[in-house]
This record gives C-alpha cells, structure tokens and sequence, in this order.
C-alpha cells in the first residue's frame, strides 16, 4: 500500500516538473510553479529557511522521501531502473548490499561547498539533480515538444481551427547540449547498472538528506527474530542499502522506495520507528556537527557585499567600431546584481523554458556555463513579461511586478555609427526609435538646419533600460547598429 501511494505521488510530481520545462504557453506556471520552489538544492543556494525547513523536517519524520518523490531525477532513474527488469526477466532481482562510499560522498559536498565559496558556480549546476534534470528536460523535451506543437497546429489549420498555432523551435547550443548529453548518459548508465547508485554516490543533496534520515523517526527496519535471511530485500533493494545478513539498513542511502516492505513473506521488514543498536550507531557516517557545518558554509557564502553603481548621465558616446562582445551579461530584471545573480543560479533552465521572446540562453562563457543572459536575435525582452521572476526557484531572479518591470534598468544601449544603414546606405531609417518603450532614442537630423536631412538615433541613458527592442529591430546586417551592454548591477531610472 506504501509502495503504491508513493509510487502515484512521484509520478504526478515527475510528470507535473517535467511539463513546467515544456509548456511555452505558461499555463502550467500560474498553478504549479511552486513544484519548482520545493527543490532541495535551489532552497538551500537561496537560502529559503521556510522551505529547508519543511524538507528537513519532513525528511527527519519520513526518511529520505523527497529522492523518490518530490525530485524528478529520482524518479527518472526509477523509471531507468525499471526498464532495465523488463530487458533484464531472468535477474529480476539483481542488486546487493555495498557499504557506503563515505569519502567519496562527503568529499563531493565538500567539492561542492569549496566551489560555491570560490565562486566556481559551473560544478554547483552539474552536481545539483534538479537543474540536471531540468537542462536534460530543456535541451531535449522542449524541441519534441514544441515539434509536436507545429504538427498539431498544422492539421488544426487544414480544419480550419485555431486551437493550436506555430511556435518557433529554438535548440540548445552546443556546448550547453554537449553537458546535457553528457550528463543523461551518466545518469542513465548509472541507473541500468546499479540502480540508485547516482543518489548514494555523486548527488550531494542524498548525501545532506541521507544524513538527517539517520535521525528519522519512521525507517526501514528488519526483524531480527522473524527473518529467515532468504535474502529477497537486499536483492530487491535498487539503493543497495539492505544487509539482510545481518539485519541492517543503511538508513543514509535507503530512499524509503519502499519496495521491499511487499516481498518479505516473513513479515520480518517494517516502515516503522527506529530501534537504537549497535549497527545503526555504526551507521553514522559523519558527526552532526561536520553537516551543520557544511550547511552553514553553503549559507554564509551566499551573502554578497554590494558595490557602487556606476551611472552614465546623459546621452550615450557614439563608437564609430563594430559590436564588440558584451562586456558585460545581460541578466533578467529582478536578479539586482550580476555577482548574487550568479551566486544563487544553478542553470536548472526553468527561466529559459518558459521566456515567450527566446531571450534568455544558456552561457556557453566557462565562468557562467549554462546560466542564463540575454540575447536579442530572436526577440526583446518585453516590460510587461514577468515570466521568468515567477519560476525562479533559488531566488537568483525574485519575483517583480509589471509596473517594476518596466522601470528597471538591466542595460545601456549604444549606437554604433559605421553599421548604421542611414550612414552605410544613405536610408532613412528610424526603427529604432520607433520601436523603443521607453522613448529613450530619438532622432537627430544630421544637418540642423535642414530637418529633412537624413536623420541618426541619438540615446538617452537616463531613460534606457536595456530591454533590446532596438537591437533586435535594426536593419543593419550582420553586425547591428544598437547594441545593449549589461549592468553589473541594476537600477531603477
């Protein structure tokens, strides 16, 4: 009955996180995005004390649920695992107990703790099992998805319906697709082979979490005087956590599945409260102050001292040169500064998912590898799109209001005179001024006195916020006229 109650609840939790990645309309978000904010991983890098809270009470009460339940890559490589039985009929039961690789475990949190304090947030987003999840979701689910769109929408116009229209299929760089590839492999091979090998060994969050189950109050337990030792739990146990030699579950690495509370025909495994023994003080792997210490580093590093905002008054310098590489990112509004906005982002990719212009892309930049900026060949962003500040799940972008939206400045513009076609072309052109929200970029006639001359966009800094229209509406190929360049940290004009 266990066993069947939860394998329900992490099928509707897998399934509900998995179309969140997917669903480009948004409809989804406005009831279910708080399955992205219950995540253990982008709680704890947002330090969100509500939310780590919950989990580790829940975990001290039930045992390590939220890996079977509330994380979609448990459940995905459940799913492995059980592809792996049907290929696999005659060694249906074909695990067995291994002790705890502890260095290995505690030395990945480790990892983890000492690049989140240096700021090497590249191994934060590889290690964290949410933003795997969400990347493989994103770089693979989101274009089938998407194709399967356009297919319905093309049969919906033969029909003379409108219930479905085209969406344009945008793919993952290379680099970005490279990483997820990767990391679906090594997932996905860990899973056929051993089961929940990835949890119990690479995934710092079972490694946290499997050491506050040690203290749950209900756990897997064995009867010593009612088990014959056949042996069918620990062959059946896909974490490898049960010695059904001597009566002992490792409670740090069991995942509370609770697929071996069926097959006993003893009766001799219970889900029930902990007995203390000898083996399970064996157990522990670690003292409780190394995990409050390891927690606490994680949460003091987040702080970020706030530097002084540089501001150009004015109108911006016109650069007779071709568009350079950013200097600096473009980030979304609401993530204030680029250093907390990195800190605290672990590129799960739910903000690029859902963004309805195509702005937001991964980084292909090492330092920021697969984190979100902005780029603005496909589209601008919109003052009056919030989507991505509502499905943040770390607190890397908080949430704002339309109104907020449009009065925050995440970038400047600027002119770039020999790309110009008013100058390269000699055509009137004034996109950029027509299409700009804020009525930031105006028009100068290039003679005073003559105001039909040929007129060039002149930008007025105080009034940017960086939104991209300009740069995406202007003719000028292949290099545009505008171009944004970030803020390191932003403002409100």
């Amino acid at each position: 009955m266990l066993r069947n109650i939860r394998i329900i609840v992490a099928a509707v939790f897998a399934t509900l996180i998995t179309l969140l990645f997917l669903d480009f309309t948004g409809t989804l978000h406005r009831y279910f995005d708080w399955l992205a904010h219950i995540q253990f991983m982008p709680a704890l890098v947002g330090v969100h004390i509500v939310i780590l809270g919950i989990l580790v009470l829940l975990t001290l009460v039930l045992g390590r649920v939220y890996c079977s339940v509330i994380c979609p890559l448990g459940v995905y490589q459940d799913l492995v695992g059980r592809a792996a039985n049907l290929f696999r009929k005659k060694k249906k039961y074909r695990f067995v107990y291994s002790k705890a690789k502890t260095w290995l475990r505690w030395g990945i949190v480790i990892l983890a703790v000492v690049a989140f304090s240096l700021g090497i947030h590249v191994i934060v987003s590889v290690l964290d099992p949410y933003a795997l999840y969400g990347r493989m979701a994103h770089s693979f689910g989101q274009p089938l998805y998407q194709y399967a769109n356009n297919v319905l929408a093309y049969l919906a116009e033969r029909a003379d319906s409108y219930a479905f229209y085209r969406v344009e299929i945008i793919t993952t760089s290379g680099s970005v697709l490279i990483a997820a590839i990767a990391s679906f492999a090594v997932v996905s091979i860990m899973a056929w082979r051993s089961g929940r090998s990835y949890c119990n060994t690479v995934c710092p969050v079972g490694t946290l979490l499997g050491f506050i189950s040690q203290y749950s109050f209900f756990k897997i337990r064995i009867s010593p005087s009612a088990c014959n030792k056949c042996g069918l739990c620990e062959r059946m146990c896909k974490a490898s956590c049960i010695d059904s030699a001597n009566n002992y579950v490792d409670s740090s690495r069991c995942v509370a599945c609770m697929n071996c509370l069926g097959l006993c025909k003893q009766q001799a495994i219970f889900y029930t409260a902990p007995q203390k023994s000898p083996q399970n003080a064996e157990c522990t792997d670690t003292s409780r102050r190394t995990f409050l210490s390891i927690a606490g580093v994680f949460a003091l590093t987040n702080i970020v001292k706030s530097q002084d905002i540089k501001m150009d008054g004015g109108f911006a310098v016109i650069e007779d040169k071709q568009i350079p590489n950013r200097n600096t990112p473009i980030i979304p509004a609401g993530s204030e500064h680029a250093r907390q906005f990195a800190q605290r982002c672990t590129a799960c990719q739910m903000c690029v998912s859902v963004c309805p212009n195509h702005v937001l892309r991964p980084s292909n930049d090492l330092e920021h590898f697969m984190q979100p900026h902005m780029e603005f060949e496909k589209g601008f962003c919109r003052p009056e799109c919030t989507r991505c500040t509502r499905v943040c799940p770390s607190g890397a972008i908080r949430e704002i209001t339309r109104e907020e939206k449009s009065s925050i400045k995440i970038g400047s513009a600027v002119w770039i005179k020999k790309n110009c076609v008013v100058f390269s072309k000699g055509a009137r052109c004034r996109n950029c001024a027509r299409h700009c929200p804020t009525g930031a970029i105006t028009m100068i006639p290039s003679d005073a006195e003559n105001p039909d001359s040929l007129a060039f966009p002149s930008v007025n800094n105080e009034l940017c916020i960086g939104c991209g229209a300009c740069e995406f509406v202007c003719p000028a190929r292949p290099f545009s006229a505008m171009y944004v360049n970030g803020l390191e940290q932003h403002r409100i004009i």
